[in-house]
C-alpha cells in the first residue's frame, strides 16, 4: 500500500516537517512492514508560464515546430532561475493557444528519468527551457500535447511554482500489508495505525462524508441477491449499495491534485469518473464500481454463473465463466465479475451522463477463487480477498456522489438501493490475566481496556473476563489470542521482556537425530556439498526415479501447484539433484559432488484433500482427526548424492581423474561408516540407470540381517543426453530412516590388532551370469572368523578363460587376535572359502 503523506495528513495529525522515514518508523512499530519511498523525482525551477506568441516553422523533415515567446515571471522581474521574464522556447506540440498558461521547466530543472533541462540550440534557435506535457512531468501517459493549466480549471499567476501547484512535491511511503490486515489497504486504515503508533489525533474519513449527498434514503432501484450456490455456506454478497448521479460531465479533466495522489499510490489516471471511484477505494478501502446507467437493462441480480456463460470484461477479453463465479447481471446477462472486474457492455465512457454507483461487500473466499481462476488480480479483488469493512459501503458510495457533484457537475438522484445482511461480530471472551500470561508482560487493566478501545473494539465487563466486540473493519479478530496480540502491539512490543528460555534437563538429540547429523557431517568432511532442492516434480520424474522395490509408489498431486509443469510431491530426491546439477553446469561449475538429506512423500492410501476438511469453526472429533492423520502421506527421510565431472582436477604432474560410479559408492560407504554398519553392493537394475552399472544397496545388520535400503548407478546415456548433462553422471539414493533402523544402538570402536596380517589372493573362474557379490559372500562365509577383509580386485574375461566364463580375483586379509597366523592356516581358510563358492556356483580356482 502506497500512502501519499499529504493525503495521510488529512486524517491524522502530522507534525510539520515529518519525513517519510519517520512515518515508516511509526508504522513499523505497530507491526506493518516498511517497503519503499516514492516521489515524482522532479526538481525545479519548474514554473507556470504564459504563451505570449508563437510562429509556425515548417522543417525539411516534414515536421512543423513552434518558436514560442513565453513569460515565466511577472513582467520586469527575474525568473526562478535568475534569467529574464520572457523566454524563447522551441515546442513540437501544437495543442495550445496564445494566452494559455502552461508548465515551463527552466534550465537547471530535472524531470523524471532523470532528464535534465538546459538551454540548447535546436531547429535554428536557442530553446531556453521546455514546455512540459503531463507525461514528461510524471503525471500520466498523455504525450500528445503539452499540459494546459487553463483546461484544468487553473489560473495561477505567472511564475508560480508548478511543482507545488500540481502536487508534485508530495511523497508516498509504501508498506507491506499482510493478508490478515486488509483494513490497512486504505488511507483510512493507515491513518488509524499511525494514530495508534504516535498518539496523533485521527479523523475517520467515513464520518466526514456528507451521507445525505448521495440520498441516505435512496430507493427504487431493483437489486436481488440470488446466491443458490454459496461457498462453504457463505452468501456471496452481504451488503449491496447503489446510488445514482445524473448529468455528469465525463469529459472534464481530473484535477491535478487527484492525479498526483493516484500516481503516487500506484494507480494511473484514466478518466474523471473512474479516477473518482479509484480515489475513494484508496481513501476508504471500499472498492467501488461505476456503471453507465443508460447502458443497463432493468435492475441488478447478483448470482452465480450458468453453465456455458461468458463475459467480455473491461480488458476486452471474453472469459468462460465457472459455476462458482459470482456475477453482477441485468436483463441482458452478465455485466461484471463481482469484486474482480466489470464488463465492457456497461463501461463508463466520456459520453456517460448518468452513473450508477455500486459499493458492495463480497465473500473473500468467492472473490479469491474467481480472481485466481481467471488469472485476473485487481485492486478491488486484492481488498475483498482480505476483508472489507461492511459498514463503510454507504459512506463510500456517498463520497463518490459528493466528488461527482463537486468535480463532474452531476447531481444526486433519489434512485438507489440498500441491501444489508452483514452479521454483527460476536463478543470475544477475554479472561482476566490471559494476556499477561500469554505475552509475558505486565499490562494494567487500564492499558488493556484502552488498547482494545483504541482499535475500535467495544469493551464490557463479564464474569471474570472482558467481553470484546471487534470493530467491523477487523474480521481477523476472532479469538482471545488475537486480542492479546493487539494489546501487545498497541501498548508496545518493547514491553515484552527478552528472556532466554532454559533448556529442560535430561533431554538432547534423539538417536535418529544424532545419526542423521553424523551422516551429513561425514559427507561434508569428505568433500561433498549439501544442497536443498524444491520438493515439486513432474509425474514423469517420479516414474523415472521411484524405487523399483516400491512397486510403483503413488504420488501426491497438489491442488494448487506453484508450477503447472511440476504438480507432484517428490517420491525421490534425484530429480531435484539433477536440476541443481544442470543449473550449476550452465554456470560453469563442471565438477560437482553434492548430496541432499530430505523427505519424500509416499502415500499408502487416500490422501487428505480440501473436500475432507471439517468446517473451520467446528471442533473436530477424535474420529475425524484420526481420519485426517491417516490421509497424511508417509514422509521418510532419504539421502541422495550425485557426482559429475572430475573427482581429481588436472594439476601440474597430475592428470584429471574422472568421477564415476566408484565415487558414488564411496559416498555410500561413508554414510554406512557414520551409521556404524556395513553395506554391500549387489548388481541390480533400475529404469533410469545403466543396466551394467547399477547396484542395489544392502545394509548388513549386526544380527546378519540384510535390508535393501536403496540403489546407486550411472544414469542411462539416453537420459543423460535428454537432460543435456555430461556423459557420466553417477548417483545414489537410500532410505536413511531404514538404514538408521538397522544401525547398531551404540557404535563401539574395534580393538587394535596386535598381530600381523596374512594376505593372499584367490582367483575363481565362474559363469558370466554369476554375480561377483554372491561369490564374495560365499568365500567370506567359507573362510570363517580368520578372514578380516575381502575385496574384489579384478574381473577378467578373455584368453585362457572358457567361453561364457569370467575370472574374479579377490584380495583376502587374514588375522588372529591371539597369535601370528602361519601361511598354512591362511591357505586353509582361503581354500575353505573357495570350496563354498565351488559348491554354490561351480567356481574353479584359476591355475
Amino acid at each position: 500500500m502506497r500512502v501519499p503523506l499529504s493525503w495521510l495528513g488529512e486524517y491524522v495529525d502530522l507534525e510539520p516537517g515529518t519525513t517519510a522515514d519517520e512515518v515508516h518508523a511509526a508504522l513499523v512499530s505497530v507491526g506493518l512492514e516498511e517497503e519503499d519511498v516514492h516521489t515524482f523525482e522532479i526538481s525545479g525551477p519548474v514554473v507556470v508560464g504564459q504563451v505570449l506568441e508563437f510562429e509556425e516553422e515548417p522543417q525539411t523533415n516534414g515536421k512543423t515546430i513552434r518558436w514560442c515567446q513565453v513569460r515565466v515571471a511577472p513582467e520586469g522581474q527575474k525568473a526562478a532561475d535568475g534569467g529574464p521574464d520572457v523566454r524563447g522556447i522551441v515546442c513540437g506540440a501544437r495543442n495550445f493557444l496564445r494566452g494559455d498558461k502552461v508548465v515551463v521547466t527552466l534550465p537547471g530543472s530535472v524531470l523524471p528519468g532523470p532528464f535534465p533541462i538546459a538551454a540548447r540550440k535546436t531547429y535554428g534557435h536557442v530553446s531556453d527551457g521546455m514546455i512540459a506535457s503531463a507525461r514528461e512531468l510524471g503525471l500520466g501517459d498523455d504525450h500528445e500535447g503539452i499540459l494546459r493549466l487553463t483546461t484544468l480549471g487553473l489560473d495561477p499567476e505567472v511564475g508560480t511554482d508548478a511543482i507545488a501547484l500540481l502536487g508534485l512535491d508530495d511523497t508516498a511511503v509504501e508498506v507491506n500489508v499482510t493478508p490478515d490486515r486488509g483494513y490497512a489497504f486504505s488511507i483510512r486504515g493507515i491513518a488509524r495505525e499511525y494514530s495508534h503508533a504516535t498518539g496523533a489525533a485521527f479523523r475517520d474519513p467515513a464520518d466526514a462524508v456528507t451521507v445525505h449527498a448521495a440520498g441516505a434514503h435512496a430507493h427504487g432501484f431493483s437489486v436481488t441477491i440470488d446466491d443458490r450456490a454459496p461457498i462453504r455456506g457463505r452468501v456471496g454478497a452481504s451488503v449491496f449499495v447503489t446510488r445514482v448521479v445524473r448529468d455528469v460531465d465525463g469529459t472534464r479533466p481530473t484535477p491535478p491534485w487527484m492525479v498526483a495522489r493516484l500516481k503516487l499510490a500506484g494507480i494511473r489516471s484514466i478518466s474523471l469518473i473512474v479516477d473518482i471511484t479509484n480515489y475513494v477505494m484508496l481513501e476508504l478501502g471500499q472498492p467501488i464500481h461505476g456503471y453507465d446507467l443508460d447502458a443497463l437493462s432493468g435492475g441488478i441480480v447478483v448470482r452465480r454463473a450458468h453453465d456455458g456463460e461468458t463475459l467480455v470484461t473491461l480488458d476486452d477479453q471474453t472469459r468462460a465463466l465457472h459455476a462458482e463465479d459470482l456475477l453482477i447481471t441485468d436483463e441482458s446477462g452478465a455485466i461484471g465479475l463481482a469484486g474482480v472486474m466489470g464488463g465492457a457492455s456497461t463501461e463508463i465512457s466520456p459520453q456517460t451522463r448518468n452513473v450508477l454507483i455500486e459499493a458492495a461487500n463480497f465473500d473473500p473466499v468467492s472473490i479469491a477463487r474467481t480472481a485466481r481462476r481467471h488469472k485476473l488480480p485487481s485492486e478491488a479483488s486484492k481488498r475483498f480477498e482480505r476483508g472489507v469493512d461492511p459498514r463503510v459501503a454507504v459512506a463510500a458510495a456517498a463520497r463518490v456522489v459528493q466528488l461527482l457533484e463537486q468535480l463532474a457537475g452531476g447531481h444526486a438522484d433519489e434512485l438507489g438501493s440498500l441491501h444489508d445482511a452483514a452479521q454483527q461480530a460476536e463478543a470475544i471472551r477475554l479472561p482476566e490475566g490471559y494476556i499477561q500470561g500469554l505475552v509475558g508482560a505486565d499490562f494494567t487493566d487500564d492499558e488493556v481496556r484502552g488498547a482494545l478501545a483504541e482499535i475500535g473494539g467495544t469493551v464490557t465487563d463479564g464474569d471474570g473476563a472482558l467481553l470484546v466486540v471487534p470493530p467491523s473493519w477487523r474480521p481477523d479478530l476472532t479469538d482471545k489470542s488475537d486480542l492479546a496480540e493487539e494489546v501487545a502491539r498497541i501498548v508496545g512490543f518493547d514491553r515484552i521482556p527478552s528472556v532466554l528460555p532454559v533448556a529442560p534437563p535430561g533431554r538432547g538429540l534423539t538417536r535418529e537425530q544424532k545419526l542423521r547429523r553424523a551422516v551429513a557431517q561425514m559427507l561434508a568432511d569428505n568433500g561433498s556439498t549439501e544442497v536443498l532442492a524444491f520438493p515439486f516434480v513432474s509425474e514423469r520424474e517420479n516414474d523415472l526415479f521411484g524405487s523399483p522395490e516400491a512397486g510403483g509408489v503413488p504420488a501426491v498431486r497438489l491442488a494448487n501447484a506453484l508450477d503447472a509443469t511440476a504438480p507432484y510431491l517428490r517420491t525421490s530426491l534425484l530429480p531435484g539433484l539433477l536440476e541443481i546439477a544442470k543449473r550449476n553446469l550452465a554456470r560453469g561449475l563442471v565438477d560437482l559432488n553434492v548430496y541432499e538429506l530430505g523427505t519424500v512423500f509416499r502415500p499408502a492410501g487416500a490422501v487428505l484433500g480440501s473436500e475432507t476438511l471439517p468446517p473451520g469453526a467446528v471442533l473436530p472429533s477424535d474420529e475425524t482427526l484420526a481420519g485426517l492423520n491417516a490421509g497424511i502421506p508417509a514422509q521418510p527421510r532419504h539421502l541422495a548424492g550425485l557426482v559429475v565431472g572430475n573427482a581429481v582436477p588436472k594439476e601440474p604432474g597430475q592428470a584429471p581423474v574422472p568421477a564415476g560410479l566408484a565415487d558414488a559408492l564411496t559416498m555410500v560407504r561413508q554414510t554406512a561408516t557414520a551409521a556404524g554398519l556395513a553395506i554391500e553392493f549387489v548388481q541390480s537394475r533400475h529404469q533410469a540407470l545403466h543396466p551394467g552399472r547399477t547396484a542395489q544397496l544392502v545394509a548388513l545388520g549386526g544380527d546378519g540381517a540384510r535390508t535393501v535400503v536403496g540403489y546407486a548407478g550411472e544414469l542411462l546415456p539416453a537420459l543423460v543426453e535428454e537432460l543435456d548433462l555430461p556423459r557420466v553422471v553417477a548417483v545414489f539414493e537410500l532410505d536413511l530412516d531404514a538404514l538408521i533402523a538397522v544401525a547398531p544402538s551404540d557404535i563401539v570402536a574395534g580393538t587394535i590388532a596386535g598381530f600381523p596380517a596374512a594376505t593372499q589372493d584367490l582367483s575363481l573362474v565362474v559363469p558370466e551370469e554369476v554375480h561377483a557379490g554372491d561369490v564374495l559372500r560365499a568365500v567370506r562365509e567359507g573362510a570363517g572368523a580368520l578372514l578380516e577383509d575381502i575385496r574384489l580386485v579384478d574381473d577378467y574375461r578373455g584368453a585362457g578363460i572358457p567361453a561364457a566364463h569370467k575370472s574374479l580375483t579377490f584380495a583376502l586379509r587374514f588375522r588372529a587376535d591371539d597369535r601370528t597366523l602361519t601361511a598354512a592356516e591362511a591357505s586353509e581358510a582361503k581354500l575353505a572359502g573357495a570350496a563354498v563358492a565351488a559348491d554354490r556356483f561351480g567356481a574353479a580356482i584359476r591355475e
